[in-house]
């Protein structure tokens, strides 16, 4: 509840995507004056709703989709902001592969069914995670995490099928087996039972409603066209150089929250500078390759009795899935995301093959009979304001440097979907960063005022 305990007290807040804005609400909530410099013209960052230029009025997702059901974060500050969620996809994923002949066809079954296959392989590695109360400052954790997801399919002698599904989760984590830690597998599949559900959910209207609307209720605060170049911080101020265009400013305020990837925020030069481990783990953090392409087709001959809506698949595509379901229109947009490995075929057969050549690579699901309308593509890899789709952890990254992404250091804090523990990767991280980053300026205020 609002108690105006930071009356008085200047923010500046780095980013304007959801961490950021969730950050700036609380605390302006609290009596803050906040600033919030966003280098793009829009807000919602890696959450981009493509609105122009499809027929019937439609839209798709270009960044952040899906949410589940257990993201309480995300789906509590929609229902605060008076927004609706729709159920989405209800029959779950299936999953497209290969036959001997090289042609592709829908598995008999679900994607559970690999996820299941997967996880029963990985009990015995998930039983030692879980001993280790999934720290990732154990030294099982650094036993895992030395290894790649490639590694451990050799060493299991996983089979053909195992080794698909496992290639298909590169949709999932944006990073091929060969770039994966193990950890990053075994800690999703430790805490699966609390937090995977087939239940999943758009905010009706499009997901960058959400940040619209914080933004609507931060008015002026929000500043556009304008970049942070260096920081520096001491004794009880914090300095700022902003760039707007060509001018170079300086705002100086009590604390700063920083919901920037890490891609971006390592270019940043910090005086005086981080502790090491904390530079290291923003400095050492990898991003995904993430292409999403949104192709709108004259009907949605993808919808069969019996057949899910969205395919998991090691194809060069990625995964694919019905994007608008939820609106009207006898046309349907399909939604293909492409990470890892995948992210550079996708562009591949585009350079070679226009749009068409995706929308023929999808014969299997029916494309044939059907027109391909409109498209977009975004490649967030070669988005000068991400560098990636999102943030995932490879075998050189040391774990124990995992925490150090989310630490305050003086009266600078850290927010985005990077810092999360629980939900990194996801649009609820992101959120639920930014009100922690929020909620820790007013404890650290509280405590030395």
């Amino acid at each position: 509840m609002p108690d105006g305990s930071l009356r008085g007290v200047s923010v500046l807040v780095a980013g304007a995507g959801l961490a950021g804005l969730a950050a700036a609400r609380d605390l302006v909530a609290h009596g803050a004056d906040v600033t919030v410099v966003e280098p793009r013209d829009r807000v919602g960052g890696r959450v981009w709703t493509i609105r122009d230029g499809f027929a019937d009025s439609q839209h798709a997702e270009a960044g952040g989709d899906m949410i589940d059901e257990a993201q309480t974060e995300i789906r509590a500050l929609a229902g605060e902001l008076g927004l609706k969620l729709t159920r989405i996809l209800r029959d779950g994923f299936g999953y497209a592969r290969r036959d001997a002949a090289g042609r592709t066809r829908i598995t008999n079954g679900n994607a559970a069914r690999g996820w299941d296959a997967l996880s029963e392989r990985l009990a015995g590695l998930t039983r030692q995670y879980r001993l280790a109360e999934q720290r990732w400052d154990s030294p099982i954790t650094a036993d895992l995490a030395r290894r790649s997801v490639a590694q451990w399919l050799d060493e299991v002698r996983a089979d053909r099928d195992l080794r698909a599904t496992a290639t298909g989760l590169r949709g999932f984590f944006l990073a091929d087996p060969e770039e994966l830690s193990l950890v990053a597998f075994v800690d999703q599949f430790a805490t699966s039972d609390e937090h995977a559900s087939w239940s999943m959910y758009r905010i009706a209207g499009g997901n960058d409603r959400l940040p619209a609307a914080i933004a609507a209720g931060l008015g002026d605060r929000v500043q556009f066209g304008t970049e942070l170049v260096a920081i520096s911080h001491r004794g009880r101020e914090v300095r700022a150089a902003l760039k707007a265009a060509r001018t170079v400013s300086q705002l100086t305020c009590d604390y700063m929250v920083l919901a920037m990837p890490a891609t971006l925020l390592r270019r940043v030069p910090i005086t005086p500078a981080l502790p090491a481990q904390q530079h290291d783990a923003i400095a050492r953090l990898k991003y995904g390759k993430a292409t999403k392409t949104l192709l709108q087709f004259s009907s949605r001959f993808w919808r069969a009795a019996g057949r899910p809506r969205a395919f998991g698949s090691e194809l060069p595509i990625g995964a694919a899935w019905e994007a608008n379901e939820d609106q009207r229109g006898r046309a349907g947009i399909l939604a293909l995301l492409a990470g890892g490995s995948a992210s550079d075929a996708t562009q591949t057969i585009v350079a070679k093959s226009g749009m068409r050549g995706l929308a023929t690579s999808l014969d299997w699901l029916g494309s044939a009979d059907a027109e391909l309308l409109r498209s977009r593509q975004v490649v967030w890899e070669a988005d000068p304001w991400a560098r990636g789709g999102y943030a995932y952890f490879d075998p050189a990254f040391d774990p124990s440097l995992r925490q150090w992404l989310a630490r305050p250091f003086g009266r600078l804090f850290f927010a985005g979907e990077h810092t999360s523990f629980r939900w990194q990767g996801y649009m609820n991280g992101a959120v639920e960063s930014g009100r922690r980053a929020a909620a820790e300026i007013e404890a650290v205020h509280r405590a030395t005022t």
